[in-house]
């Protein structure tokens, strides 16, 4: 990548840090996203998809192929803590700790160096995603008719990833990210006198048992080869110290990496929070909400993106999938595709993603921009 292109895209990164939009409110970076785009000379621009989604359009010659590429838009409602960045945040209590900054503008540069590339034909799809911190962009964008009103064969996408080297880029040869969930337990009992218990129904004592027994279901229903987790992470019950209380309430998450994997963790909560409220006297109501599916990397789709990592930086093959989730998920349901990881360097000292000091590392925008464009002139020139 020429240094002036890096410099731009680095500004631009940095523009966009300080000006975040929060999930569902990314209207100023989609007007950025799209200003940008014109200023390249791209004329073939929809706004406002599912949102604030853009969708830009690059054809060329007279190929038939189309190819999908994915950056996401949104920010986090998190209180940066990066006072020595002049590009810090100007919006309190929102900042781009996840990356997404950076995401957004390596599909800028993508744009650049296909309209600069004279070696392919066929059609480019630039999907600037909204919503993507659990606020639906992906389906959002979706329903919006993103795959009849913009063809694609496939769809590619990536993620900054703390810890791995800068610009090394890993492909897994499946799961990549995992499924999720959230689920609530409800205990309701009856309250009374602490100190008179036996003329009460505790539900306290029915949540105990339950934080601990839902740990079983990973340990114990799932295959241990296969990934998962459940957690515990909101308690939510009781008034008075001397009062034991009518009802206690639990809200968790859970992960898989297989998608049949879905229904053990969801039969095991179910069934724990029913055989728990029996032993204990006291009725129980479960509610469980699934997100998004497993990200996986379809096969021809894997091999693709790793030929073309190889040819613009590292290429690692043998990296573990994460228990985090992805909204890219929902269009990889729609299209084949792959998703990838591109290195952003150490995670010490609060570079961790979602952590108030993250900041996305501008030396990896060359990578991820050269990956995007070369992954799509591949796909449009196989078979």
């Amino acid at each position: 990548m020429h240094t002036d292109l890096a410099a731009t895209l680095t500004s631009w990164r940095r523009h966009l840090h300080a000006n975040p939009g929060l999930t569902l409110h990314e209207g100023e970076t989609a007007a950025f996203v799209a200003a940008r785009l014109r200023e390249m000379g791209i004329t073939d621009i929809a706004e406002n998809v599912g949102g604030h989604g853009v969708v830009a359009t690059i054809s060329r010659g007279g190929g038939n192929r189309a190819v999908g590429l994915r950056g996401d838009m949104d920010a986090l409602p998190i209180q940066e803590q990066t006072d020595d960045l002049p590009w810090k945040s100007t919006v309190p209590g929102v900042m781009h700790a996840c990356g997404h900054d950076g995401h957004t503008t390596a599909l800028l540069g993508a744009a650049k160096l296909l309209l600069d590339d004279p070696n392919w034909t066929g059609t480019v799809r630039l999907v600037f995603q909204p919503a993507e911190e659990g606020g639906g962009g992906a389906r959002s964008m979706i329903a919006d008719g993103l795959f009849s009103r913009f063809p694609m064969e496939r769809i590619f996408g990536w993620h900054n990833w703390p810890g791995l080297p800068v610009g090394t880029i890993a492909v897994h040869d499946r799961a990549v990210m995992a499924a999720g969930a959230r689920f609530e337990i409800v205990f309701d009992g009856h309250a009374g006198h602490a100190a008179l218990p036996h003329l009460t129904r505790d539900p306290m004592v029915a949540a105990g048992h339950a934080i601990v027994a839902v740990q079983s279901i990973v340990a114990r229903n799932l295959d241990p080869l296969n990934g998962g987790v459940v957690s515990v992470t909101v308690v939510e019950g009781g008034e008075a110290q001397n009062q034991i209380t009518a009802r206690v309430t639990l809200k968790g998450t859970a992960r898989w990496l297989r998608d049949e994997d879905q229904v053990v963790i969801e039969s095991g909560l179910r069934r724990i929070a029913d055989g728990i409220a029996a032993t204990f006297d006291v009725a129980a109501s479960f509610s469980f909400r699934a997100g998004v599916g497993v990200t996986a990397n379809t096969s021809a789709e894997r091999d693709l993106a790793a030929a073309a990592a190889a040819a613009v930086s590292e290429c690692r093959r043998d990296m573990p999938p994460a228990m985090t989730g992805e909204d890219y998920a929902w269009f990889l349901r729609e299209v084949p595709g792959a998703f990838v990881w591109i290195g952003n360097g150490p995670a010490e000292g609060g570079r961790e993603l979602h952590n108030p000091r993250y900041d996305f590392n501008d030396d990896v925008l060359p990578v991820a921009s050269g990956f995007l464009a070369e992954v799509a002139k591949r796909a449009l020139a196989g078979s």
